[in-house]
């Protein structure tokens, strides 16, 4: 009796085992879904060649793109030591050895696996077409020697460029609009969709030796040369852009200075923009040596010339207004300065770099008005030199110029690219948006990778949760069944 209660059990679990192998086999073969495996990261380099100094930013992105962009994010950025590339007119070479050390830093971030296809560009800007105008052959020794140090890498080298200013603009807008999810976003339903267009920001950007305004009208743009147009995400855009050579930061500083040479000649200087109290000296052969300034030294003056701060806001506006040409656009709406086209702003604007670094030390970054950001340049000029060093140890070097960088910038906003007290609310300063810098670079990268092939991502198989959950239950089952019948021919008590 017992012995064939035994089998009947034993019978019973085996074939209770059997039946759940069955299901388990069925459910691992049948309603299996195609799924798309993680794509492999890629990665890309640009060399920002500025007027001042050059930086290297490092950017990522999947290898299959959304819509024939890929979706870049910075990996890495470093700052070369030393000035700009077009510093070393007199030695090329050493433009292309000050580029190593941001290089290898870059390199062994990446995976070395992937060396030998990352792109690597050198895109050069404001500082490099003065010296290309005013000196093409030096221009291309420092572009032979950058290239000739990237060609050596594991990298893929693509070129050492000279940016238009247009493009140097447009790049920037598409940047922003990039960081801020304007261009494109991922949807709750999983899908990468266009926001509407009302979401675009404009690119305010300034330079050592220029600046560009990039925007959206609302209107046509009448006048094409001012106009770029590119297609992201599946999608076409066109865009105002417009750059001004010679009036980035450093380049209209030292105009303000041959300005008050050539009206004041004389072996000492006084400056309107520098703070009371201040004093040094300059080199009067350094003032001139640039293609911004088409006008000779007066006869007879020394080598070096003594400069002295008056702090007068005032005359310090007055000065920075004479750089510019503003009776050209007189009773024209569709016109910014020097007769140069341009349609009535419109919409918000992100302001950066030398703009971002002149308000954000004048604490100007948080949405102040217009008479607001007016009254307090104009009480940072009226305070003394000495009571400014003591205000801000350590940044001495950079003090001089905030007076007249601040009225400045003022004056181009306002009376150069028409913002008023109402529209000035519409302009924020930022450096920096979710963790990326905000400057060409990036919008290059987006629009190089309509270059890269896209990868089609690996297909792998695979079932829904649910029929998972139900395919580990029942392992579970089949291995205890299997157990049990173990169990009871083992341990089942022999007749």
């Amino acid at each position: 009796m017992g012995s064939s209660w035994k089998q009947r059990v034993l019978g019973v679990l085996l074939c209770t085992a059997a039946v759940l192998g069955l299901i388990m086999l069925i459910l691992i073969l049948v309603d299996v879904t195609n799924v798309l495996l993680p794509a492999d990261t890629k990665y890309g380099m640009v060399f920002d060649a500025g007027s001042s100094h050059t930086s290297l930013f490092v950017y990522q992105w999947p290898a299959d793109k959304e819509n024939d962009t890929g979706v870049v994010s910075q990996a890495m950025d470093c700052r070369v030591n030393g000035s700009g590339i077009s510093s070393y007119a007199s030695n090329p070479a050493q433009a292309g050895e000050s580029l190593q050390d941001c290089l290898q830093e870059a390199l062994a971030l990446i995976p070395k696996a992937r060396h030998k296809e990352t792109p690597l560009f050198l895109g050069a800007t404001a500082g490099m077409r003065l010296l290309n105008q005013k000196n093409s052959s030096q221009a291309d020794s420092i572009f032979a020697a950058v290239s000739h140090t990237l060609h050596q890498s594991p990298a893929d080298f693509r070129g050492a460029e000279l940016l238009t200013g247009e493009n140097e603009g447009a790049f920037g807008w598409i940047t922003i609009n990039y960081v801020l999810g304007a261009l494109v976003k991922y949807s709750f339903s999983g899908e990468w969709i266009r926001p509407p267009k009302a979401t675009l920001v404009g690119a305010l950007d300034m330079g050592g030796a220029s600046t560009q305004i990039t925007f959206v009208p609302q209107g046509p743009i009448l006048d094409k040369s001012t106009e770029a147009t590119f297609r992201l995400y599946g999608f076409n855009y066109s865009v105002y852009t417009h750059s001004y050579l010679c009036f980035g930061r450093d380049q209209m500083l030292n105009r303000l200075l041959v300005g008050l040479v050539q009206s004041s000649p004389g072996s000492m200087i006084r400056h309107p923009c520098y703070l009371s109290g201040y004093r040094d000296t300059v080199s009067l052969a350094s003032l001139y040596d640039s293609s911004c300034i088409d006008t000779k030294p007066p006869p007879n003056l020394p080598q070096n010339l003594a400069v002295e701060g008056a702090g007068n806001p005032e005359a310090c506006i007055s000065i920075i207004q004479n750089l510019f040409n503003f009776s050209s656009c007189q009773g024209r709406e569709d016109c910014a300065f020097g007769g140069v086209y341009q349609p009535p702003v419109h919409g918000q604007f992100y302001a950066f770099a030398n703009f971002y670094y002149t308000f954000s030390f004048l604490n100007l970054t948080y949405k102040q008005s217009l008479p607001e950001a007016n009254t307090t340049i104009w009480k940072f000029c009226q305070r003394s030199w000495e009571e400014v060093v003591v205000s801000y140890p350590g940044q001495q070097p950079w003090l001089r110029d905030y007076c007249a960088s601040g009225l400045y910038i003022l004056t181009l906003l306002t009376e150069g690219y028409g913002f008023t007290q109402e529209t000035w609310a519409s302009i924020e300063f930022h450096k920096q948006v979710s963790g990326t810098d905000i400057g060409w670079t990036l919008g290059y990268m987006l629009n190089l990778t309509n270059l890269i092939p896209s990868q089609a991502p690996t297909q792998g198989k695979a079932q829904t949760q649910a029929l998972w959950v139900a395919g580990v239950v029942f392992v579970v089952l089949t291995f205890v069944a299997i157990l049990g019948a173990a169990a009871v021919q083992l341990l089942w008590p022999q007749d």
